[in-house]
């Protein structure tokens, strides 16, 4: 573990290079072992890939002290504890207007029926948030969906649509431009205000997309802008 300082009122906590599900792991037990410690000055703390950031209150925080409390802890021990995740069902109408780039994957022999069978049913691990308010950047990809970003990006990207980029796939929770391969779309707000947790998921969450016909898309959509469409989640423990 080493401990940079980020800016002025941030610092970083470096774990490693591996990007992986245990590091992933790592990195959320520490995030919960910093936040259970209630270290005054401490504003947010944001999960990457492979370390952390600490915001404090540049006027009220022991930088000093967060730093003895970090170094104070067992990374070792982060991975024997109990982890606790959610499971979250994403419902997705793939191809057509949807996903205007699923028979791309054509060059590389998948039909579409293919890449919908390959891409959905799977958990994704939630790797960290980013880009914009709920972004999820997902580990997990089969490889043979890996696709490089479109060379020219879209100046319009639907909220909803979910895509792959090189070796991850994800999904924007607002319209914006973006250069990822469009699979599907998902009627479900990915982020709303009008919930208690604006953000379905978090990092270490997993993202399971579901397939749904367009008839499907149509009646969730009416229900998700009335706020009465609930996405199916569980919890799940490991020791």
């Amino acid at each position: 573990m080493e401990i940079e300082e980020f800016s002025e009122n941030a610092l970083t906590i470096y774990m490693g290079e591996d990007v992986d599900e245990k590091m992933n792991r790592r990195l959320v037990s520490l995030k919960n072992e910093i936040e259970g410690m209630e270290i005054s000055g401490i504003e947010e703390i944001v999960i990457s890939y492979t370390s952390l950031i600490i915001y404090y209150d540049l006027f009220n925080a022991d930088v000093s002290a967060i730093e003895a409390a970090v170094k104070s802890i067992d990374t070792d021990a982060l991975l024997q504890g109990e982890f606790e995740y959610k499971i979250v069902e994403i419902p997705v109408c793939y191809g057509g207007e949807y996903g205007p780039d699923i028979n791309a994957f054509s060059e590389d022999g998948l039909s579409a029926d293919d890449v919908v069978e390959m891409h959905s049913n799977t958990e994704y691990i939630v790797y960290m948030l980013g880009f914009m308010p709920g972004f999820p950047y997902l580990g997990g990809l089969d490889e043979r969906l890996h696709k490089a970003r479109l060379s020219t990006p879209r100046m319009r990207i639907p909220a909803g649509s979910v895509g792959i980029g090189g070796r991850q796939t994800g999904m924007y929770p607002f319209e914006s431009p973006g250069g990822w391969n469009l699979l599907g779309r998902t009627p479900v707000h990915l982020f709303d205000e009008r919930r208690e947790t604006p953000i379905l998921y978090q990092a270490g969450d997993r993202i399971v997309y579901r397939s749904i016909s367009e008839d499907e898309y149509k009646e969730i959509k009416a229900l998700a802008e009335q706020g009465e469409y609930e996405v199916k989640s569980q919890v799940r423990s490991e020791g």
